[in-house]
């Protein structure tokens, strides 16, 4: 079974049931769970002209910090051991599967878990698929959890 699993957090209703997936994943396998936040540079320095691209950039670090603190207290309660880290894209041409695939190469994960929206058609083609290029270019398994019915729905309309 799974040893070492990564799950990737952004603050999403699927980033949420993926930690869910993964916390019991890791109970089950009695293995290490590492939750995962990417800060996105390149989306600050978009900004720059309006504003302070290294205030954005604090402020998506303090997102992770929270989010990430969640996610450790989660484990705790269910008694898995684990812990958290937040990596950073690197320039602006990185972007976040690819940050997100370092960490789990450094790591030696043995499972990828996260959320996808699952867009399709123009949307995903227009926004892209974070998922979809971590599943691509991983060297282990990646499992995605979709978000509930009611959140695609919304975001539909």
């Amino acid at each position: 079974m799974y040893s070492n699993i990564v799950v990737a957090l952004d603050g999403s209703d699927a980033a949420k049931r993926a930690l869910t997936e993964a916390i019991q994943l890791a109970k089950l396998s009695r293995g290490k769970l590492t939750a995962v936040y990417v800060v996105d540079q390149s989306a600050a320095f978009t900004y720059a002209g309006a504003c302070d691209p290294h205030l954005l950039t604090d402020a998506a670090r303090q997102v992770g910090v929270t989010l990430l603190h969640g996610a450790l207290e989660q484990m705790r309660e269910l008694n898995v051991v684990g812990d958290t880290e937040i990596v950073e894209t690197q320039g602006i041409s990185d972007d976040i599967a690819t940050a997100l695939l370092r960490c789990v190469e450094r790591r030696g994960a043995d499972l990828v878990v996260m959320g996808t929206h699952g867009r399709r058609g123009l949307r995903r083609m227009v926004i892209g698929s974070v998922a979809e290029r971590v599943v691509r270019f991983a060297t282990c398994p990646v499992l995605l959890i979709r978000e509930p019915e009611d959140a695609r729905r919304e975001a539909r309309a």
